[in-house]
């Protein structure tokens, strides 16, 4: 059984982590919710401890892990407080601002013997997890061009926002999701171009990115902005021989905000309406559109990973390099906003 403790008890907690933690009910035990006001908005859970003394975390020694589930600007020195403790560590997205304090966190991670890692459950979202399975089957041919996009209308949102900061930026706050899953199954791209704006003008919120990753002759482009009021498709896939598109996102989350949980048979499944389509020419020249069953996405994969990781010694899901080089792109895409 695996022990785990949460810092923070807020919406990143509640409905993206906690949820699927619980779901693995033989493997994984939530002892303690740290939250420094003490303030509850969500339901508590059950045999659960709640504390506003951070201590209870540090100074139990049946935990064995700690998510670090709080505003960006605090998980670098919340992940040391916790490996100095003796305690692995979960960290949510973005892990850091920067990749020295990343560098720093899994050096000390390794001297102590111990783990951290970034919480990158958008690796198991149905829609990439899909896409993966369609350029597998070989009938899209050699790979030209992958298209990820990222899209809301929420132009409330960074008007609401009068100053830049990393921490609000909208770079750092989605594209640690998605450059993660070009890393995951692409690697390290031979060239990047980033295009990065402040849509509003000099010195109000990044709203908008548009980061091209080139692998040999394959283009990766992950895309994302405030102002679609129709968002691009999730996915469209180019191959030599045909095409792949996936309009619509994981269900997950439209799930999760209607508070309807994983420990329902259906949770966060595609249906018919929602699959992608998959277009392209047989060995024979012969014309083929149809319909592609979406592969299930589960969160509760990462913490299975880790499980098997602290418990069994199994590798890290998420490799150190991995992180790193995505804070090194954050890095240099936000330089270039004008602000």
């Amino acid at each position: 059984m695996l022990t785990i403790a949460y810092i923070g008890n807020g919406k990143s907690a509640n409905r993206y982590h906690l949820p699927f933690a619980l779901k693995l009910k033989d493997k994984i035990k939530v002892k303690t919710i740290y939250s420094r006001s003490g303030r509850q908005n969500w339901t508590p859970i059950e045999g659960v401890h709640y504390t506003t003394d951070i201590n209870d975390i540090y100074d139990d020694p049946e935990i064995q892990l700690v998510v670090v589930s709080t505003p960006g600007s605090t998980h670098y020195q919340l992940a040391k407080d916790v490996l100095n403790h003796g305690k692995n560590a979960l960290v949510e997205k973005p892990f850091t601002e920067t990749s020295a304090q990343a560098r720093e966190l899994f050096a000390l991670a390794k001297e102590k013997g111990l783990l951290v890692q970034c919480y990158q459950n958008r690796r198991y979202d149905s829609d990439f997890l899909t896409v993966q399975k369609v350029i597998e089957s070989g009938k899209l041919g050699d790979l030209l061009e992958v298209e990820m996009s990222f899209d809301y209308f929420r132009p409330e949102v960074p008007t609401n926002v009068d100053h830049f900061s990393v921490e609000s930026s909208y770079l750092y706050g989605h594209a640690c999701h998605t450059l993660d899953q070009v890393i995951s199954y692409f690697g390290r791209p031979d060239d990047v171009h980033y295009d990065v704006r402040q849509l509003l003008g000099a010195d109000r919120m990044n709203d908008y990115f548009d980061i091209d990753l080139y692998y040999g002759t394959l283009k990766v482009s992950v895309k994302s902005s405030y102002f679609r009021i129709k968002p691009r498709p999730s996915f469209v896939v180019y191959g030599k021989k045909g095409m792949f598109v996936k309009a619509e996102k994981d269900r997950q989350e439209v799930d999760l905000k209607h508070f309807y949980l994983p420990d329902h048979p259906d949770f966060g499944i595609d249906q018919p309406e929602n699959y992608g389509t998959e277009t392209y020419m047989d060995a024979d020249n012969q014309y083929h559109e149809e319909k592609v069953v979406s592969v299930p996405g589960d969160y509760s994969r990462v913490y299975e990973g880790l499980y098997q990781a602290i418990i069994n010694g199994q590798p890290k899901t998420v490799k150190d390099e991995e992180t790193i080089l995505q804070l090194e792109m954050l890095e240099t895409g936000i330089k270039q906003v004008k602000h």
